[in-house]
């Protein structure tokens, strides 16, 4: 193998991500065969591939692990890593984003910008990759390189620039200098642009060069060689030795290696590595580096001493973890993408579930996200996967590793737990010759954020060192919420006291009051329950579109306004990943093949049926005896337990966090925007009905609030306000109920307005029956920047929600305002719509309930009121007289009777 210890000081780590299928390791494959390294041009269909170095990935035709080459472009050493292209595997890909220096992005030509690309666009912005992007596949038929640039502009960033040598030298650095203002005004003085300048541009990811071709063919490889050659600089590193650690695998013979980029200095072979160990970061760990190998493909080359810059393979460390920092390096950040679906893993009868559970935590070392679980009461390992695709992978990594033929039950979400308001969690621990005390405050965090840490606790009041021990228990943990025991998330947690005992207090103490500390806590908090939700992006024929946009609805998802392309209609937006199950299928059935989604992980939000998630649950925090939310304290000789909801009244230290005193005057009214097309305009009485569906601006938080109680089983309690009796609301979902009723339904495909009018009529006349306020709720998804309308017609509102509010949203912001004060009913189909509006104490009415109801007001106004007026004739104004008064006043107006006399 050749030498490549050589050029030190031009070392470039590159690496290569992509969509599926767009073509990345054929790419790879060019590069290496256009730059000499390997002599003959594989392919993956022929499962000869330098770089699909595992069975599993010949057989599948995908990249599953990340895998690395040696190889020089121009006067620079360059490892190219080839990263996994398919969703289920995209954890190991960003694992490796951690050490890149550059990368390129694969798009297929024949298919553009796909979902996953978005997400691949996203983590390199967040890891601040420079980026390269390669559009493959071209030579197929129907490619269009000019419309292709354009949607990378506009779908990934409007500084892509096309690179290629069909254009002229003019149009490339006019192209160029529009990207930054300052290099503009260079260009327009001197009508140049060095080459430094574009490499600055580039590092800075202000300029992303795009090159066209056909890896397979060998089209265009070259050319974006050159200009990768000529546009990238070698990053300078310090003295100081540093490595990243992105990646723990085992070879052929059972070796542990450990994957990482020297970031300063120089590793030697017998150099000792020292670092913190990951389920223990109090202990520390110390080991002698026993090999160092270049890898490039399925080989490698040992060598003595590996430079700032070289990626390499270390055996010997047998504590190292994937994210860790050596040296003068941070530990990783927390990954972006992590999994959304569990599962328990089953093995035959007979076979020995703790000693695989030993063998599985070797493969949770090489795939960390799979955040094994051992359930003791139980006896259950459960594993966290990325989709149906990895879940074959690892059956056949099981059997292949440890031969034994495992079957993984029945999926479930991974949700997630946070919290509302900002709280004091306190935790004591004095058992007989132990102290410790612990406060932390417990606020929330945006979303997406994770779990922060923060430390406000001085010196005067505990020691730094305990203060440090502090702050490692909790992150050393994943701690459990109290809605259902998942994860929490979305938090920042605050040293804010403590206190240790000279001669009693242990290390131990202290990771008992903290955990305690922080289950005290989130109990005295609102919690809500999470879930996980993708953005997705569909893509349906126009006809199609009213029935894509119900569906999402439906599921609980929400959307900006349809865009329109030609003869497709474009759908954006987010949905829980639960509900999300085999709908790819379905949009294929329903627009008869021409329709597509592509999905990404979004993140995590409020769940949309918590109330039902957290009862199947079935966890009762006070009953978790590993999580306990008491704490220990210890009177005449001996400890004593106090529940989480007395431990204040015998916590040692004060309160740090001091209750805000509620303002006397309540907070001004929100405003909207009110308009009319039909003329009227009394402004005031449409503030009286927002105010009496918004109420007066103090908003009312909503959770799940533990409250103090001293009885046994301290569960919850909510206590509601009584309901106004005199005044009751009818909300109705407009788009629902047009596309439920099918009288309507039809109207609508002739027109969508035609449909709105008529169902306005029907309310209308069915509000002067029942007498109620009424109001209809529409999605104004046509008005693009709308801020929401409302308008009366005749004695009903219209409500027209602003920009990328669907009405069910709306309509659960109502209820969630006045549901518990008022009598509110809410006429929808929509089964996420009645699982909310169920939990804030409205009344649920179906469309059809909805619709029987107004044919029955019908057939009572016939009878009361029409037939009323047939025996009385044209007499108005004694309608609204008693029976017995009216027939008095009848007789007098025909003569049969005088009127009756006062008696003085």
């Amino acid at each position: 193998m050749e030498d490549t210890s050589g050029n030190k000081d031009k070392q470039i780590c590159l690496g290569l991500v992509a969509h599926v299928d767009s073509g990345k390791t054929t790419l790879a494959e060019s590069i290496l065969y256009q730059s000499g390294q390997i002599r003959t041009l594989g392919r993956v269909d022929h499962k000869d591939a330098f770089l699909d170095t595992y069975e599993l990935e010949k057989d599948r035709g995908i990249t599953i692990f990340s895998k690395q080459a040696q190889t020089v472009i121009g006067d620079r050493q360059v490892t190219l890593l080839d990263t996994p292209g398919h969703a289920d595997f995209s954890a190991e890909m960003e694992r490796t984003l951690q050490v890149l220096d550059y990368a390129v992005l694969v798009i297929s030509g024949a298919d553009g910008v796909q979902g996953q690309v978005r997400t691949l666009w996203t983590l390199l912005d967040r890891y601040e990759i420079p980026v390269f992007l390669f559009v493959n596949k071209m030579d197929q038929p129907g490619t269009d390189r000019t419309a292709l640039l354009q949607e990378l502009k506009k779908e990934l960033d409007e500084r892509c620039v096309d690179f290629g040598k069909d254009q002229s030298r003019e149009e490339l650095l006019e192209n160029i200098a529009v990207c930054e203002e300052s290099l503009l005004e260079y260009y327009l003085e001197t009508g140049e642009i060095e080459d430094e300048a574009v490499r600055t541009l580039i590092r800075e990811r202000k300029l992303f060069p795009c090159c066209f071709g056909s890896a397979l063919k060998m089209q265009g490889v070259e050319e974006f060689l050159q200009v990768f050659d000529t546009f990238t600089t070698a990053p300078s590193y310090p003295d100081v030795f540093g490595a990243k650690v992105y990646k723990i695998a085992r070879d052929p013979s059972g070796t542990r290696l450990t994957y990482l980029k020297i970031t300063g200095g120089t590793l030697k072979v017998k150099d000792i590595l020292r670092g913190r160990k990951q389920q223990d970061p109090e202990e520390t760990w110390e080991e002698k580096v026993h090999q160092i190998r270049i890898y490039s493909g399925a080989s490698y080359q040992a060598v003595e001493e590996a430079s700032a810059g070289m990626v390499c393979a270390v055996a010997g460390l047998d504590s190292s973890w994937s994210g860790e920092g050596l040296g003068m390096e941070e530990d990783a950040q927390v990954p972006m993408l992590e999994p959304v679906l569990s599962y328990q893993i089953l093995f035959p009868d007979g076979e020995d579930v703790h000693l695989m559970l030993l063998k599985l935590r070797q493969l949770e070392e090489e795939v960390p996200e799979l955040h094994i679980v051992w359930n003791e009461q139980a006896e259950e390992i459960h594993v966290q996967v990325m989709g149906e695709v990895q879940i074959e992978i690892l059956k056949s990594m099981i059997e292949e590793r440890f031969g034994v033929r495992a079957e993984f039950g029945s999926g479930s979400i991974v949700y997630k737990e946070t919290i509302t308001k900002k709280v004091e969690g306190v935790g004591h621990f004095e058992p007989l010759r132990h102290y410790a005390e612990v406060h932390l405050i417990l606020e929330p965090g945006e979303r997406g954020s994770g779990l922060v840490l923060d430390n406000q606790c001085s010196d005067d009041v505990l020691d730094k060192n305990w203060q440090r021990l502090i702050l490692t228990h909790l992150a050393e943990r994943k701690h459990p919420g109290v809605l259902t025991g998942s994860e929490i998330t979305d938090l920042k947690i605050t040293l804010a006291s403590g206190r240790a005992h000279q001669k009693h207090t242990e290390g131990g103490d202290f990771r008992q009051a903290t955990y305690r500390a922080v289950r005290q806590g989130l109990m005295k908090a609102e919690s809500i329950l999470l879930e996980p939700v993708y953005d997705f992006i569909l893509e349906v024929p126009q006809e199609s579109i009213g029935r894509a946009m119900t569906d999402i609805q439906k599921m609980g998802g929400s959307f900006a306004p349809p865009e329109q392309e030609m003869d497709r209609a474009v759908l954006r937006g987010s949905v829980p990943v639960s509900e999300l199950q085999g709908y790819q299928m379905e949009v294929i059935a329903y627009t008869k093949g021409l329709g597509r989604m592509s999905c990404t992980l979004k993140g995590y939000e409020p769940c949309h049926n918590a109330e039902e998630i957290i009862e199947a649950a079935g966890y009762r925090p006070q009953l978790d005896a590993d999580n306990p939310a008491g704490s220990v304290f210890c009177a005449h000789g001996a400890g004593f337990y106090v529940e989480w909801d007395q431990v204040e009244n015998y916590m040692h230290l004060e309160s740090c966090l001091k209750e805000e005193k509620p303002r006397e005057e309540a907070a001004a009214p929100r405003s909207y925007t009110l308009t009319s097309s039909y003329g009227w305009g009394d402004e005031k009485e449409l503030e009286e009905i927002f105010n009496r569906t918004y109420g007066s601006g103090q908003e009312r938080k909503y959770g799940y609030q533990k409250q103090k109680n001293k009885t046994l089983s301290r569960a919850p309690k909510t206590v509601y306000a009584k309901k106004k009796e005199e005044e009751e609301y009818l909300l109705v979902d407009g788009y629902n109920i047009i596309f439920a009723w099918e009288e309507l339904k039809e109207l609508s495909k002739i027109n969508i307005q035609a449909a709105r009018d008529k169902l306005m009529d029907i309310l209308s006349n069915y509000q002067g029956f029942k007498k109620q306020t009424l109001i209809l709720v529409f999605d104004a998804y046509k008005v693009e920047g709308h801020p929401g309308e409302v308008q009366k017609y005749h004695n009903i509102y219209v409500v027209y929600t602003k920009e990328a509010e669907t009405a069910d949203q709306y309509i659960e912001k109502t209820v969630h305002k006045i549901g518990r004060t008022h009598q509110v009913t809410v006429a929808t189909s929509d089964g996420l719509e009645q699982i909310i509006i169920m939990g804030q104490g409205a009344r649920r009415l179906s469309a059809k309930g909805l619709k029987e109801e107004i044919e029955q007001a019908s057939i009572e106004i016939r009878e009361t009121y029409l037939d009323h007026q047939d025996t009385k004739g044209r007499t108005y104004l004694f309608d609204q007289l008693s029976e017995e008064m009216s027939d008095f006043m009848e007789e007098i107006r025909q003569g049969r009777k005088a009127a009756r006399k006062e008696t003085p």
